[in-house]
């Protein structure tokens, strides 16, 4: 058995392709060769810095770890092309008419392997190029989008995911974060399907009981805390809504903001927080109350349960498979109660949680997940 197999099967999981899609005319290098020697990796995002979101962190935290075992990372993001605000989101900027340029960068970097990480412009630019060429890539499944536009436009999930099935069918390997998301794609006739897991900077998420600056030691307690992106999708309006003892302290920016400060005065809105700041209003919190459906990991769960804090959450794909049986935190249909149970929780056990995840441990098998290029592929014109 293959070490790729290995991690396959301890996800729990089934390989099977699509039918009608041959992966062998892609002819993959065997991906143990993705531990024997250093490799140049092409990793193509719609997603990148200035943004702050999970996919934004994770990519650059797997850059790094990747570049730290040796390894060449080429990024091809939107700061490579002409961009176009986001409609909705205009702090996010799409690549226009990218295809040449990402099939220039793509040969003159001559990667080992390709990873296409988002479904935009860019990633369906990437996918061309590698299909055009029949070359093996990888791919994965961050967001959930159709329930994303589902929530916005009114556009039917079955649409939305025949779209996203279709844009992932040729990838060697699909990766997703936890065994929740992977049932429900499998469900949905996605197949390929690898664990990629995610990890958290222990060294700067921890506990700090005496390290805290006044403004929020001076809190009304318990202080109940949010971190992430203010929209819609991420149901936030199910906290805020609660009438709740204590302090509500929300960290994030994005569309709803102005909407939500105006609707909940009580809360405490603080804007983005990186760095030590960030880790500062996690060690500060007594609970942190994550609401969204819709997610398909929560790094902000790991980043809170690693600074000592039990998380509140409903039981769905995300908290349900991070927290899973460690009680490190409460799930419940009803918010209010998953609160009141996760203040009970003692922060050592929270801390002990998080200490089972690291990026290192998560970068070996997005290594293992990569499909490889055979060597000396000639370049081509567009």
């Amino acid at each position: 058995m293959g070490a790729d197999t290995a991690i396959f099967d301890a996800a729990g999981l089934n390989a099977r392709g699509l039918g009608g899609f041959d992966a062998t005319a892609y002819q993959p290098v065997p991906l143990t060769l993705a531990m024997q020697r250093p490799l140049s990796i092409a990793i193509v995002s719609d997603a990148w810095t200035p943004q702050i979101n999970g996919v934004v962190r994770t990519l650059g935290r797997t850059v790094a770890e990747l570049r730290a075992l040796g390894h060449s990372v080429h990024v091809i993001s939107p700061a490579d092309f002409r961009t176009l605000p986001c409609p909705s989101y205009p702090e996010i900027r799409l690549a226009i008419a990218p295809r040449r340029g990402v099939a220039r960068l793509l040969d003159r970097y001559r990667p080992d392997a390709v990873h296409i990480a988002t479904e935009g412009p860019l990633g369906h630019a990437a996918r061309a190029y590698c299909r055009h060429r029949r070359l093996a890539f990888s791919t994965a499944y961050h967001t959930r989008f159709p329930e994303y536009v589902a929530g916005r436009f009114h556009v039917p999930l079955g649409l939305s995911y025949a779209f996203l099935r279709r844009f992932h069918a040729p990838a060697h390997t699909v990766m997703v974060a936890t065994r929740s998301i992977a049932d429900d794609l499998s469900e949905r006739g996605f197949g390929n399907i690898r664990f990629w897991s995610r990890g958290v900077d222990l060294d700067l998420f921890r506990p700090r009981p005496a390290d805290l600056p006044a403004s929020l030691r001076n809190l009304p307690r318990p202080i109940h805390l949010y971190v992430g992106r203010l929209a819609v999708e991420k149901n936030i309006e199910a906290f805020l809504c609660l009438d709740l003892p204590g302090s509500k302290l929300v960290v994030g920016d994005g569309p709803q903001r102005a909407y939500l400060e105006r609707r909940y005065p009580g809360s405490i809105f603080v804007g983005s927080k990186q760095g030590e700041d960030l880790a500062e209003h996690y060690a500060a919190a007594d609970v942190f109350v994550f609401p969204s459906l819709t997610d398909t990991f929560g790094l902000v769960v790991l980043e809170a349960l690693a600074s000592g804090v039990p998380v509140a959450a409903f039981p769905v794909a995300g908290p349900k498979d991070v927290i899973g049986d460690s009680g490190a935190g409460a799930l419940h249909q009803d918010l209010r109660t998953a609160i009141t149970r996760a203040l009970q929780i003692p922060a050592a056990r929270c801390r002990a949680h998080a200490e089972t995840f690291s990026w290192r441990g998560a970068t070996r098998q997005f290594l293992q997940n990569l499909a490889l290029i055979p060597l000396q592929q000639p370049p081509h014109r567009w």
